[in-house]
């Protein structure tokens, strides 16, 4: 194989003709870099521990999460994540993009702490930091264990992503139903391929996701979709919506959530500097619109809430994506719901932003 010559030592060694590791990272392996993935460096290290306690505070639907990476190829302008990046002394917007942590051995560190006594076999999320499937994992393969290491302990899980390397794992995925309660999330919200390419240009095509969610659906999986974040004037028009929706419906989605986009620090920077590069006539609008802060004025979410509701009940979608609650039995099958009721709303746009 040609990663033969790169597998993993316990010697804190750069790649040959590699600098030393840019950061003092905790269980800092190696730092390798690969023409296969040119551009990126993985900075390879042995974690201590698996699993990460979520805050009370945060109001999550979730307890627990999984991540075997820090920083993702996917490069996605917006992401919140990117913060994150800059506890490791790295900068929020290429390093993030390019600098990816790849955490090794979390397969047997995970294995043995859900092994413990102590534990309670409490839901464990994957995919809400940084995506479990960017192209990362096609060269670590580290999904595989975790997925075993799970479902053989008995906890329910969840999986969110934009890659397709997920189909990989659909045998394994499948298994997994059986033996414990899962839920599988695909994110995607732009639908138009050009503007998807400039947004998250290290993603699977629209096209590519759309075509999962009915391979995820034909396995007998259910899939619900995290239509977010919806750019302000970019993807928020009824056309836009409609068009999302209904590609969405067709695909056979379980259910969608959708909501505006977040500017978190560290995204915010990054975002409003691809948007000044690419639209520069929304720059204002959107500093209006968010005022500095890191959410939309409440009467826009409020209006896009209102459109959110008419496009889902016209193309039949439930609310709520449903891939981080433990709803599904026995062989991952979410149970059916009917979408929201809303209610007719003007399409116009409040004259406030």
């Amino acid at each position: 194989m040609r990663w033969d010559a790169q597998k993993t030592t316990t010697t804190t060694v750069a790649a040959a003709g590699e600098p030393e590791p840019l950061v003092p990272l905790a269980g800092l392996v190696r730092s390798v870099r690969t023409p296969e993935f040119a551009g990126i460096t993985f900075h390879e290290v042995l974690a201590k521990s698996a699993l990460n306690r979520v805050p009370e505070s945060s109001g999550m639907p979730f307890s627990w999460t999984v991540n075997p990476y820090r920083g993702c190829s996917h490069a996605c302008v917006y992401c919140f994540a990117r913060k994150t990046h800059s506890y490791l002394n790295l900068d929020t917007g290429l390093d993030f993009d390019s600098q990816v942590v790849v955490k090794t051995n979390i397969g047997e560190v995970l294995r043995r702490e859900v092994a413990k006594p102590s534990w309670n076999c409490e839901h464990v999320a994957m995919g809400t930091n940084t995506d479990p499937y960017q192209r990362a994992e096609g060269r670590y393969r580290l999904m595989p264990g975790i997925i075993r290491a799970l479902a053989d302990s008995g906890t329910p899980f969840s999986i969110l992503t934009k890659g397709t390397l997920l189909s990989r794992d659909l045998p394994l995925l499948k298994e997994a139903g059986t033996q414990v309660s899962l839920g599988m999330g695909i994110s995607l919200a732009v639908l138009d391929p050009e503007l998807a390419h400039t947004v998250e240009p290290g993603t699977p095509t629209p096209r590519a996701r759309l075509d999962l969610i009915t391979r995820l659906r034909d396995a007998g999986l259910p899939c619900g979709v995290m239509a977010m974040p919806i750019l302000p004037w970019l993807t928020d028009s009824d056309e836009a919506l409609d068009a999302l929706f209904a590609a969405l419906a067709a695909a056979g989605a379980t259910g969608v959530s959708a909501g505006a986009l977040h500017l978190r620090p560290g995204a915010r920077e990054w975002y409003m500097e691809w948007l000044a590069k690419k639209h520069p006539s929304l720059v204002g609008r959107y500093r209006r619109l968010y005022g500095g802060g890191t959410y939309a004025s409440g009467e826009y979410r409020t209006w896009l809430s209102k459109r959110v509701q008419v496009h889902r009940r016209r193309h039949g979608l439930a609310a709520g994506a449903r891939f981080f609650r433990e709803e599904a039995g026995a062989g991952g099958h979410a149970p059916s719901s009917s979408a929201s009721p809303g209610q007719g709303v003007s399409a116009a746009e409040p004259t406030l932003f």
